[in-house]
């Protein structure tokens, strides 16, 4: 099979909106999750080394990811 190079740049620019409209609501997703939380999310992970909410956030990162990719899949 030969792909040409409009049939790969076609796929590419499709790949590359499809990152950054994903990017954008995990940003946002992520921003009013920090928004909501009644205590620094950064604070409480970085400086006081709360391990379990670093597990409880990641895990919700994840989560929120696993949403996008499955909306933007169709």
């Amino acid at each position: 099979m030969v792909v040409t190079f409009d049939q790969l740049a076609e796929v590419l620019v499709t790949t590359l909106i499809f990152v950054v409209i994903g990017l954008v609501f995990f940003a946002i997703s992520f921003f009013i999750l920090d928004k909501t939380m009644p205590y620094s999310v950064h604070k409480e992970i970085e400086e006081d080394q709360n391990t379990a909410l670093g597990l409880i956030i990641g895990s919700m990162m994840l989560g929120i990811a696993i949403i996008i990719a499955a909306a933007i899949h169709g």
